[in-house]
């Protein structure tokens, strides 16, 4: 057994971490527990790595991490001359111990190193990699996971994360180091010592915050609205720049949920850490009780997502989902833009395919081009970096994905819950001046253009039985493409992985011009849509539902009546 021969590796050396030591003796005698950690290397892919926090080869730990970063080292050398990466981390379990770890394996190779002296949000990375003209960054991060997880993203010189190309280069020369004998390291405090390692200095973070503020767009809103907000970092890194750009805006009137200011990887408040649940915005909506908010504002640890929540007309505070605020931000960036003449000639704003459809009409109105890509906002920093190629950067207005990431600006190629943070609030403040709510913004879109709902639901598969059934489930859908879906006919439908979309009605075909992805999609005769892909960073199957009527209870029917047919199909 291949599992039980690497766990006696593993408790043979002498580990670093006493936390690992201890738990390769507990499992002592578990075949299961055993086989979890060693059945395969943690997966390195675009998205960096991601798993549990652990022992083991499939875990999360000082050796997956000083592994990988081997691999990134030889390829940086091998592709550049005197490359250098920047690093930063969030406030995860041993993010810290982690982004060091990386930075002693660089400066052994005679790689230059950038990190941040304190805990900083992703974009702030992203940022870091252009403006110090690295060749690579890391983040430390698992994003919105639960806290058992943690990982470990890979940017490249356009401070957008790495293509499937670079992956795959990357991935092949991991593959080739020894965990344990491969490595290179050199120590921390001798390396900064030498000048190899360098603490990126305040000015870089300072910089950041005026790229942020310059996409403001009605700074007098910000100042004379009287807006009232209340915020949660959720113990993550959104803390103090969030605060400090509201501030930079005129936004005074800031309300902070004490039990999740500081960091803390443990998430002990929101054990999802996640803005898109309801429930991790719990302490935040019962301060919104006591202060009675304009607006509840959510950042997730690493501060590249946001969420929100606003009052009713009763005074009862709703979650406003990720399409909704990225349709919103959408149409006010827009329309203000065209307004003040600052919008650019043939203006581009980028979407994920699997966000909603409303952006389109909205993009419509204002002649701006709307470019759909794949799941991952690497994808939208990739167009943008498209257009730097050609001297029109300007070009791009907004990019955003439902999944509560939005980009305004062409500073960072990664979606920032900084801007996004200030562009919501000053758009809450824009409307208030005007005695329209957030709410009622919404449901002028939808007067105009038709109530879309949207819903995601994930199908968990956890360990290596689970990784088996995500691939044989994906695998049968393409085999036997079902011809209708709650009784209403597909019309259409399309392998991303195959590069196919198929006409059902003609039965004729076309070429999706996107990279490769293991994703399927539906579009049925009613105008809904279904899509299916399997997470890039969880055990995790994700379907997406969107639905178009004039009415928001046709439309959710049309919904519910999907979901329960497709868990069916699925076979859950």
């Amino acid at each position: 057994m291949l599992e039980m021969d690497l766990y006696k590796q593993w408790c043979r050396d002498e580990l670093d971490d006493m936390d690992l030591s201890n738990e390769l003796g507990s499992i002592s005698g578990n075949v299961d527990e055993i086989k979890d950690r060693f059945y395969r290397d943690l997966e390195f892919g675009t998205g960096g790595l991601r798993g549990v926090i652990g022992a083991g080869t499939n875990r999360m730990n000082i050796y997956t991490i000083r592994k990988a970063t081997q691999g990134l080292a030889n390829y940086l050398n091998e592709e550049y001359d005197s490359p250098s990466v920047a690093i930063s981390y969030d406030s995860r379990i041993k993010s810290d111990i982690f982004a060091k770890e990386a930075a002693r394996v660089l400066a052994a190779n005679g790689i230059k190193v950038y990190i941040y002296d304190k805990l900083m949000p992703t974009p702030c990375l992203s940022f870091a990699v252009r403006e110090l003209h690295c060749q690579a960054g890391i983040m430390v991060t698992a994003s919105h996971n639960p806290a058992k997880y943690n990982g470990y993203k890979v940017y490249g010189d356009d401070g957008c994360q790495i293509t499937i190309e670079t992956a795959d280069k990357v991935l092949s020369l991991i593959g080739k180091v020894d965990i344990f004998r491969g490595v290179r390291l050199e120590d921390f405090d001798k390396a900064l010592a030498d000048g190899a390692i360098e603490y990126i200095k305040a000015c870089v973070e300072e910089k950041y915050l005026e790229n942020v503020k310059a996409q403001s767009i009605d700074t007098e809103a910000t100042k004379n609205a009287g807006l009232k907000v209340v915020y949660t970092p959720l113990n993550g890194t959104g803390n103090i720049p969030v605060r400090k750009i509201l501030d930079m805006v005129g936004i005074k009137d800031v309300f902070i949920v004490k039990e999740q200011e500081e960091p803390d990887g443990t998430f002990s408040t929101c054990p999802f850490p996640n803005p898109e649940i309801p429930e991790t915005l719990a302490l935040g909506l019962k301060l919104c009780e006591q202060e009675k908010p304009d607006l509840l504002l959510a950042t997730d640890p690493d501060c590249d997502r946001v969420g929100i929540a606003v009052p009713d007309e009763n005074g009862k505070y709703v979650l406003v989902s990720g399409n909704e605020v990225g349709c919103l931000l959408l149409e006010y960036i827009c329309k203000l833009r065209t307004q003040k003449g600052t919008m650019p000639k043939n203006p581009v704003a980028v979407k994920t395919i699997v966000t909603s459809r409303l952006a389109d009409k909205i993009a419509a109105d204002y002649d701006v081009e709307i470019i759909d890509v794949l799941t991952g906002f690497k994808f939208i920093g990739e167009q943008i970096h498209y257009l730097e190629e050609k001297n029109q950067e300007d070009r791009y207005v907004f990019g955003f994905e439902e999944s509560y990431g939005y980009l305004a600006g062409t500073y960072v190629r990664d979606k920032d819950g900084v801007v996004a943070s200030m562009l919501i609030c000053e758009m809450a403040a824009h409307y208030k001046l005007q005695g329209v709510s957030i709410l009622d913004a919404i449901k002028c879109l939808y007067d105009k253009h038709g109530i879309f709902v949207h819903e995601q639901q994930s199908f968990t598969c956890e360990g290596s039985a689970g990784m088996q059934r995500m691939n044989e489930i994906m695998l049968s859908l393409k085999e036997n493409s079902p011809k209708t879906l709650a009784g209403i006919n597909v019309i259409k439908h399309c392998d991303y992985q195959t590069s196919i979309c198929y006409d059902d009605i003609n039965s004729t075909q076309e070429v999706i011009n996107l990279p490769k992805a293991d994703v399927l999609s539906y579009e049925l005769e009613n105008g809904a849509t279904v899509l299916l892909r399997p997470s890039g960073t969880e055990p995790k199957i994700k379907a997406y539902y969107n639905a178009i009527a004039k009415t928001s209870d046709a439309a959710q029917k049309i919904i519910d009546t999907l979901k329960v047919d497709f868990t069916k199909v699925l076979g859950f």
